[in-house]
């Protein structure tokens, strides 16, 4: 299948989340946030709509990472570089600006039904744990010594996977926390969170 968006071509098979309302949202607010040449990393690109619309609207420089061998294949078709990798574990380097759509749904694993590449893979992109917020705790953590001074992480959160507690980890890490963008959809409220290394 294939998308026209942002000046950009992006194509996309099954075994790779399907880009949706969050990853509209994450490129808009990713495109609002690069300024210039910047180093811009992107971790669990999936299909690499949003690295594909940074790279054909900014001077960025981007490469994305995935867990998903189909996603990481995915990306690579989009024409962006890509890693096969669990979150930043495989990256050396310091970027300027870390980008994250992560699994944020709670307990998906009991709500997802399916074949096996299904459960093996969409559901290793949808699935933050018990509370939504496992992976997201993990990526901040690993992210705070991949950015440099000033540098900033762009994730999209939903009001499932409890905003403020994002929010209060992020602070914990000693992150600048602010609210870049909000949309309400029909069950859920997605934010794009900015946190600025301090």
């Amino acid at each position: 299948m294939i998308i026209h968006y942002k000046n950009a071509i992006i194509k996309y098979i099954t075994q790779v989340y399907e880009p949706s309302e969050d990853s509209f949202l994450l490129a808009e607010a990713a495109l609002s946030e690069i300024k210039g040449k910047e180093n811009v990393l992107e971790v669990g690109c999936g299909s690499g709509i949003i690295s594909a619309v940074i790279k054909a609207n900014t001077g960025a420089r981007i490469i994305g990472i995935d867990i998903n061998p189909f996603a990481a294949a995915c990306t690579k078709i989009n024409g962006v570089d890509v890693i096969r990798g669990d979150l930043l574990s495989c990256i050396k380097g310091k970027f300027d600006i870390i980008i994250f759509n992560p699994p944020y749904l709670p307990n998906i694993k009991e709500k997802i039904a399916g074949d096996k590449i299904t459960k093996d893979w969409i559901n290793v992109a949808l699935d933050g744990g018990d509370d939504g917020r496992r992976i997201i705790y993990r990526f901040l953590e690993e992210a705070e010594s991949r950015l440099v001074e000033n540098g900033r992480v762009l994730m999209v959160i939903s009001s499932l996977t409890g905003i403020e507690e994002v929010k209060s980890k992020m602070i914990s890490l000693n992150y600048a926390v602010e609210d870049k963008v909000q949309e309400r959809f029909m069950f859920e409220q997605l934010t794009v969170i900015r946190g600025t290394k301090r």
